[in-house]
């Protein structure tokens, strides 16, 4: 019974976390930690995201979404642009 739990357990836990996804955003504009957080602040209320980190020395933003979710690239192009930054090339992962 234990095994079957911990299998269970283990299936659901891969299965979730095959289906997030990872993006990166290429940003021109970050020069400073305000811009981090302001950045951070804007993406962690968005309802598809799990996790955002931001870059300064690579000018990169990296954008995990939750399971099962995604957001495409307008959207995140819109809330970089609409903060003040320019959107320079968008990647993704699984």
């Amino acid at each position: 019974m234990r095994k079957l739990l911990l299998t269970t357990a283990l299936l659901i836990a891969t299965m979730s976390a095959a289906h997030a996804e990872t993006i990166k955003a290429s940003v021109n504009g970050l020069v400073c930690s305000f811009c981090a957080t302001g950045i951070e602040k804007t993406f962690k209320a968005q309802p598809a995201v799990e996790m955002v980190k931001v870059d300064l020395d690579k000018k990169l933003v990296t954008i995990n979404t939750k399971s099962l979710e995604t957001m495409d690239d307008a959207t995140i192009t819109k809330l970089l642009t609409d903060a003040g930054y320019t959107v320079t090339d968008i990647k993704r992962e699984k």
